[in-house]
């Protein structure tokens, strides 16, 4: 039985102050989406696959296990890469959906700005954005997100069924004509109502 490798204290020590002395300006949003995406590129996205973290050789011992792990809705952890791999976006809207459902369900971050996504899009080694906060304000004017307040924004409910349907490209085009069905009957009674 191999011995573990000794850690130096001190060494740990130092990277602690250093992390922490780089990170206090921000405010406790932004760490916590630093800290969450130092902790993915180190666990979650080397660890689903059986990779070390960087930076560790064979022979300070074996890959990470614990191979998928899930968050806190019981979702598997997977990295943003193959996410998207999954769902298979066509258009730069449907890539910000999800991105955005990322962020809401991977990430547990469900209001966001522009350049959340923009970072999320290069961590999942995706082509860059001409114009991101076009491609963004595109996805408000399909319903996709919302408006959140003080400039962040968040997936809407249609955005949500729209990206779980995919890669099908069939049942999301649904997705959405069912929510605009819905919303022209709404719109067609209230003006009704308010005639009488």
């Amino acid at each position: 039985m191999s011995a573990e490798p000794q850690v130096d204290d001190r060494a740990v020590q130092a990277a602690v102050n250093d992390v922490m002395s780089r990170v206090v300006d921000f405010d406790d949003d932004t760490r916590r989406r630093i800290l969450r995406t130092v902790e993915t590129f180190f666990f979650e996205t080397h660890g689903a696959s059986g990779l070390r973290p960087v930076g560790q050789s064979a022979a300070q011992g074996p890959p990470l296990q614990g191979a998928r792990r899930t968050n806190f809705e019981g979702r598997e952890a997977l990295p943003p890469k193959e996410f998207l791999f999954r769902k298979q976006p066509q258009t730069d809207v449907e890539r910000v959906a999800c991105l955005a459902y990322y962020l809401t369900h991977y990430r547990e971050t469900p209001h966001f700005k522009t350049v959340d996504i923009s970072l999320l899009n290069t961590e999942a080694a995706q082509v860059k954005y001409s114009n991101a906060a076009k491609s963004v304000g595109n996805a408000i004017r399909s319903g996709l997100l919302v408006p959140a307040g003080k400039g962040a924004k968040q997936l809407s409910a249609l955005g949500e069924r729209y990206v779980e349907a995919l890669p099908d490209r069939t049942a999301a085009r649904e997705t959405l004509a069912n929510i605009r069905t819905r919303r022209a009957r709404k719109a067609g009674k209230s003006n009704k109502q308010s005639e009488r």
